[in-house]
């Protein structure tokens, strides 16, 4: 038997959230826009509409680092597409890009 539920309430809730700079993405391109845990390109499945598509990774959660600080693209982000990006948070702390993809092999 299928269960119904209902959804849709409003429910009002209190979080911190973390600014990411509008660069990060765009610095992010000298790993290119392919992801780099399983190899995704959005541009092969999606064309036109998923050319330069790709999620960006911070290397150490911005929630660890609890503070303004410069990014360096190159040393401290990844491109990940978005599927590989919510795996990596399912745990906490996030899995590392090497341990996600030792579960794919």
């Amino acid at each position: 038997m299928i269960e119904q539920g209902y959804e849709g309430s409003v429910t009002k809730i209190k979080v911190n959230t973390y600014e990411r700079g509008v660069h990060a993405s765009k610095n992010a391109a000298h790993y290119g826009t392919n992801c780099c845990v399983c190899s995704f390109y959005f541009s092969q499945v999606f064309g036109d509409l998923g050319e330069d598509f790709i999620h960006v990774h911070h290397l150490r959660p911005l929630s660890e680092i609890k503070e303004e600080y410069q990014v360096d693209p190159i040393n401290d982000l990844r491109p990940i597409c978005p599927n590989c990006y919510a795996m990596i948070h399912r745990k906490s702390p996030p899995l590392t890009i090497q341990e996600l993809q030792d579960t794919l092999r």
